[in-house]
């Protein structure tokens, strides 16, 4: 068994490895050694708290093991393109611990309690807890689902969506039923009754078509406000744990309202919030057991996504407030397709495609959701090197928001060995787009869509955006002419110097390829 001085010194040393790792975070270049030093601080915080002699090791064995092999699973078979699907989920995993470990020490103090009981400090960092964790988890399963594309949709479902998605509403409806039968006696009919009025709500909610009902906004704020007064009887009456889930049950309804609402191009937003919370969770669990690792990776972790959420809503020039709450689509001012397009937009070939490139001397490649769906970035790459053998200069210029998380196209285009000095901010590349002959959009629409600029009335407007209409040349990658998540149409497609190739963007990039060499 360790001594308790020895224990923080190396909860210390952790807690400074988790630091430099953050910080070799920041940049591609430093990224695997930041990750491989966060990692050692975690090992050695784990290693620690085993051999503080404060826990039973058969059972921590046995999560280790469940949870390793589920996770080296996740991490050998997932694709690049499915990353934001694993982040949300994953993040999810963080709030439910926390919940749990919270609730059970909820109920271990009283079992123990003294003629005191659990202090001031357990019980508002167990009700932080609950709250947190709560919305945390159910919201990232939305997350989830919704990126996964079989929560709030009307389509078909494959086999593997129909059982998460109608298997994960079942599981907790009916545990939250059975808990609440089983615990009537105990925790009177009141009590009962809310904990499976939540668990329905949130099954049902979890199968509704639509993500947006009237009324929406006001039932959020209503449901933040029972969360906090369930938590405040919490603190003042511990002893009846049945409280404390009730209060888990309603922030967890809250969570999936929250995140329900919320479209496509506000993921890059929702994920690092809901990283954020499972930090702060996670924080709120060290107070709660008095674990100081626990309370430093979880304050590191909430600050870093609070910071990244602001730096992403200020990429959409958009308040969180809006994005939790508002809506981005099109309005009553916004033009028609029709008005836009007709008789304008021009269709290409690969061929015509591949003569553009011939006097050309720099090359801008903006990628964009489309690519990653279409799972494109090694076709990207190959493009790329093509071009660059022919003595043409090449850039991806990368927009903050571009798919569905933070750093999602730096991500798959690392995957595909891109080289980090090609991966240029939409701030550096900007100005040099002038310059540019050929700027080539693979499956963006919203990040290049000039009326962000030119129309104060769009639904975009205010936002920073790759100004790739300054290009001589636009090459505009996509199926059709249908519309971003912003849901309005792009003027881009329709302006002098753009050429649509409509095809699927792998395909579409592999004619390119073809017709270059061929050229």
């Amino acid at each position: 068994m360790l001594s308790p001085n020895i224990t923080n010194i190396a909860y210390l040393i952790a807690a400074v490895l988790f630091i430099f790792g953050l910080r070799g975070l920041a940049h591609p270049r430093t990224a695997v050694n930041g990750n491989r030093t966060a990692a050692l601080g975690m090992i050695l915080a784990i290693a620690v708290t085993l051999l503080s002699g404060r826990f039973e090791w058969q059972y921590i064995i046995i999560g280790v093991a469940i949870g390793g092999v589920l996770g080296a699973v996740a991490a050998m078979r997932i694709k690049m393109t499915a990353m934001p699907e694993m982040v949300g989920l994953f993040n999810g995993f963080g709030g439910a611990a926390s919940v749990l470990v919270a609730g059970s020490a909820l109920v271990a103090a009283m079992q123990h309690a003294t003629a005191a009981g659990p202090d001031a400090q357990m019980k508002i960092a167990t009700v932080a807890t609950g709250i947190i964790g709560s919305v945390t988890f159910f919201g990232s399963y939305v997350a989830f689902g919704k990126l996964a594309e079989f929560l709030a949709v009307r389509w078909k479902l494959y086999t593997w969506q129909k059982i998460v998605k109608y298997g994960f509403s079942l599981i907790v409806t009916a545990g939250a039923v059975w808990f609440g039968v089983i615990s009537i006696n105990e925790a009177g009919v009141p009590l009962a009754a809310g904990l499976m009025l939540s668990g329905v709500l949130i099954g049902g909610l979890l199968l509704n078509k639509k993500d947006r009902f009237p009324g929406m906004n006001a039932l959020k704020v209503i449901l933040g406000a029972v969360a906090v007064i369930l938590g405040v009887l919490v603190v003042l009456n511990p002893g009846n744990t049945m409280l404390f889930w009730v209060m888990v049950g309603a922030a967890g309804v809250l969570g999936v309202i929250l995140t329900f609402s919320i479209g496509g191009a506000d993921m890059p937003v929702v994920i690092a919030l809901l990283n954020s919370y499972s930090g702060l969770a996670a924080a709120a669990t060290g107070f709660v057991i008095n674990n100081n690792v626990l309370i430093v990776s979880g304050s590191l972790v909430g600050a870093s996504g609070i910071i990244l959420t602001n730096i992403m809503c200020k990429a959409m020039n958009r308040s969180l407030a809006n994005v939790l709450f508002g809506v981005l689509g099109p309005t009553g001012d916004t033009p028609s397709d029709d008005d836009v397009y007709a008789g304008k937009v021009k269709a290409a070939s690969a061929e015509e495609i591949a003569m553009l490139f011939d006097g050309a001397r720099r090359v801008a490649i903006v990628p964009g959701y489309g690519m990653a769906a279409a799972q494109a970035q090694h076709a990207v790459r190959d493009l790329a090197n093509l071009l660059e053998q022919r003595g043409i200069e090449v850039d991806f210029a990368i927009h903050p928001v571009a798919g569905r998380m933070p750093g999602h196209m730096n991500v798959l285009l690392a995957e595909a060995n891109v080289e980090y000095d090609k991966l240029r901010e939409m701030d550096e590349v900007n100005p040099t787009l002038a310059q540019t002959d050929v700027a080539i959009v693979i499956g963006a629409n919203d990040v290049v869509n000039p009326v962000a600029r030119t129309d104060p009335s769009s639904p975009i407007a205010g936002m920073p955006i790759i100004d790739v209409d300054k290009a001589r040349t636009v090459v505009v990658i996509k199926r059709s002419l249908s519309p971003g998540f912003a849901g309005i149409p792009n003027p881009l497609f329709a302006l002098d110097n753009t050429l649509m190739f409509f095809n699927d963007g792998k395909k579409a990039v592999l004619d390119i390829i073809t017709a270059v060499k061929e050229s």
